[in-house]
C-alpha cells in the first residue's frame, strides 16, 4: 500500500464526493494514451475531462465523461481494443480504495465479495453483483446510465480489472471459465480470447466473468491486513456518507435527455420533474455558472456527437431525438457549436 493513501488531502485539493466514478479508475490513463500515440489535450478535451482531476483518486469524474474518454482514446489512437489493453495491465492497487478493499481481505473469495460490495461507492449508475451459480461465481457488470450509449471500452477495461484481482493471487496464467460481453463482436475479437485465455461471447445480456469456486478455495490474499481492511472500509463508507444527495446538475441533464425527443425542453417542465419552482432551478443552475438554455445546449451537443458516431442513423433521423422539429434547425445549431455541419463532422476521418 502506498503511504499516501490515507494522508489528508492538501487544502487545495477538491472535496471527495462521488457522483460518477472515482478518478482512481483512470490511474495511468494519460500515460497509456500517450504510449499509444494519442493526443492528450484532444482526447480529454473532447470528453470534457480536466486532466488535473486525475491527480485526486477520490475525486469524482462524470461517468458519461469517463466512458467517453475511453471511446475517444480508442478512436484517436487507432487501437480498437484500447479498453481491453488498458484493463489487461491495470493492477488492483492502482484502483485506490476499491483495489485495497480486495487486496487487504483475508481470502480471494472474500476479496471478490468485498470488491463487489464496495464497487457502488466507487462508481454510480452501475449494476455490479457477484452471483453464486453453484460451481462458479458470476461477476456481473453493466453501466446503467441513460446518457451513455457507447460503453464497450469501459466494459472490457472492467472485466480486465476483475480478472487481475484474481490473477494477483492465482498467477498471470489463471483464466476464467468464460467471459461475456453485452456489445457486439469487434473486428479483432481474437485478442479478447488471448487476453482472457478463455471462451469469449458477445451480444450477451450483461458483461460477466465466470470464476470457478474450486479455484478460490483456501487461497489467502498475500497482503491480508485486517486492520488496514477496516480502515479502507471506513474510508469507503465515509465517501458514501459524503454523497448526501442527488447531483442537481446531473439530474437536470438526465431529465432533459429523457424529454428531448418530445421537443424543445421547457424550464417549467424540468423544474416540476425535480420538485422545484422555476426560479429555484434557475438559481441553483446559476450556482454552477450556467443558465437553463446552456444546460440544454450541453446535453444536445453531447448526444449529437454520440448519435453521429452511430453510422446507422441519418442526420434527419437524429434531429428529432435532440428535440428539433426540423433538420435545418439542428444543422444550424451544430454549426454554431462546432463550426462545421453534422455531415462534414461525420466525414472527418478522426471523428
Amino acid at each position: 500500500m502506498t503511504p499516501s493513501l490515507f494522508q489528508p488531502a492538501p487544502p487545495s485539493a477538491p472535496r471527495a464526493n462521488n457522483r460518477g466514478v472515482l478518478s482512481a479508475a483512470a490511474n495511468g490513463l494519460d500515460t497509456f494514451i500517450t504510449h499509444h500515440g494519442g493526443d492528450l489535450d484532444r482526447v480529454f478535451g473532447h470528453a470534457g475531462i480536466d486532466p488535473e482531476q486525475l491527480r485526486h483518486p477520490t475525486l469524482s469524474l462524470g461517468l458519461p465523461n469517463y466512458c467517453q474518454v475511453l471511446e475517444e482514446a480508442a478512436r484517436q489512437t487507432g487501437c480498437d481494443n484500447f479498453g481491453l489493453r488498458y484493463g489487461e495491465q491495470f493492477q488492483p492497487q492502482a484502483l485506490g480504495l476499491l483495489g485495497y478493499v480486495g487486496l487487504c481481505s483475508g481470502t480471494l473469495e472474500e476479496a471478490l465479495i468485498n470488491f463487489s460490495e464496495a464497487f457502488p461507492f466507487h462508481q454510480h449508475s452501475t449494476l455490479i453483483q457477484l452471483v453464486d451459480q453453484g460451481e462458479c461465481y458470476r461477476f456481473d457488470y453493466q453501466v446503467r446510465h441513460g446518457a451513455i450509449l457507447e460503453r464497450r471500452q469501459d466494459a472490457e477495461l472492467t472485466m480486465g480489472m476483475a480478472m487481475n484481482l484474481v490473477r494477483h493471487v492465482l498467477g498471470p496464467k489463471w483464466a476464467p471459465r468464460e467471459v461475456l460481453f453485452e456489445h457486439s463482436r469487434p473486428q479483432d475479437w481474437q485478442e479478447h480470447r488471448a487476453v482472457f485465455d478463455a471462451p469469449v461471447r458477445f451480444d450477451q445480456a450483461c458483461n460477466s466473468l465466470l470464476i470457478p469456486k474450486r479455484e478460490l478455495t483456501g487461497k489467502t490474499m498475500p497482503g491480508h491486513d485486517p486492520v488496514l481492511l477496516m480502515l479502507v472500509k471506513d474510508a469507503i463508507r465515509q465517501l458514501g456518507e459524503a454523497d448526501t444527495g442527488p447531483d442537481l446538475l446531473e439530474c437536470t441533464r438526465q431529465l432533459i435527455r429523457t424529454l428531448l425527443h418530445h421537443g424543445e425542453p421547457v424550464l417549467e417542465q424540468i423544474a416540476e420533474g425535480l420538485n422545484l419552482t422555476d426560479s429555484a432551478l434557475q438559481r441553483k443552475l446559476r450556482d454552477f455558472g450556467l443558465s437553463f438554455s446552456q444546460v440544454v445546449d450541453q446535453v444536445r451537443q453531447d448526444l449529437a456527437l454520440q448519435y453521429l458516431r452511430q453510422q446507422t442513423m441519418s442526420i434527419s433521423q437524429l434531429a428529432p431525438l435532440l428535440g428539433y422539429s426540423e433538420t435545418s434547425a439542428f444543422s444550424r445549431a451544430f454549426k454554431r457549436w462546432f463550426g462545421v455541419s453534422p455531415r462534414q463532422w461525420r466525414q472527418t476521418p478522426i471523428n
